[in-house]
């Protein structure tokens, strides 16, 4: 097996949540984030009848391509660059981030009591090699009444989330039930990135 170039992995995210999660498998990461003058959340326009799936790994990929020129461009020593990006869908539905409070209830209670699908892709770029997977799960949310829809969106939690809820915050006591990968729901699925790593060289128990 190869081994990495270096004892760490650029992250090009700011997720909190992703950098918690390889913490949790015990690699070191340094941020890798987009400029100012970067326009990252046009990278996350869907196409039009684009499918989830399609349209999480088209903007992972995406998201890559621009981490990797930003590694050039600022000439930072070489290393494997991770990169995901998280998506819910109603259906046949996309259902971003919320625009502003109004969007994140009418998301809630088009979500409650409704099984939906959270689907996350990760994507590393290993010297020449890329490697991707995605994590489909499904979730549940308990009925929801009109009040507690405004509790939670009165809590600011929704805004920045795909589906306007943090299933790692507040928002789990929304969802009753899930199938899948509760750390592929956070934002990054540990399991598929753990074999993502060790096929690029990476030592992971």
């Amino acid at each position: 097996m190869n081994k990495p170039r270096a004892d760490f992995v650029y992250l090009a995210s700011q997720s909190p949540r992703r950098a918690q999660l390889l913490d949790l498998l015990q690699v070191r990461h340094q941020p890798l984030l987009a400029d100012a003058d970067e326009d990252a959340e046009a990278l996350e326009v869907p196409l039009p009848r684009e499918a989830a799936t399609a349209y999480v790994q088209r903007v992972t990929g995406l998201k890559l391509d621009a981490a990797v020129a930003r590694l050039r461009r600022r000439g930072l020593p070489a290393a494997p660059v991770l990169c995901a990006d998280t998506t819910v869908a109603l259906g046949g539905r996309i259902l971003g981030k919320p625009a502003d409070a109004a969007d994140a209830h009418a998301m809630l209670a088009a979500l409650s009591g409704r099984t939906h699908r959270v689907m996350t892709a990760v994507a590393v770029q290993a010297g020449r090699r890329r490697l991707q997977a995605l994590s489909v799960s499904r979730v549940r949310f308990a009925e929801l009444t009109r009040r507690q829809i405004e509790a939670y969106v009165a809590t600011g939690e929704p805004m920045g989330k795909a589906g306007a809820y943090a299933i790692q915050g507040l928002g789990s006591a929304l969802v009753a039930h899930i199938a899948g990968s509760h750390s592929g729901i956070m934002g990054l699925p540990v399991f598929e990135t753990a074999q993502l790593l060790r096929q690029a060289g990476w030592h992971i128990p």
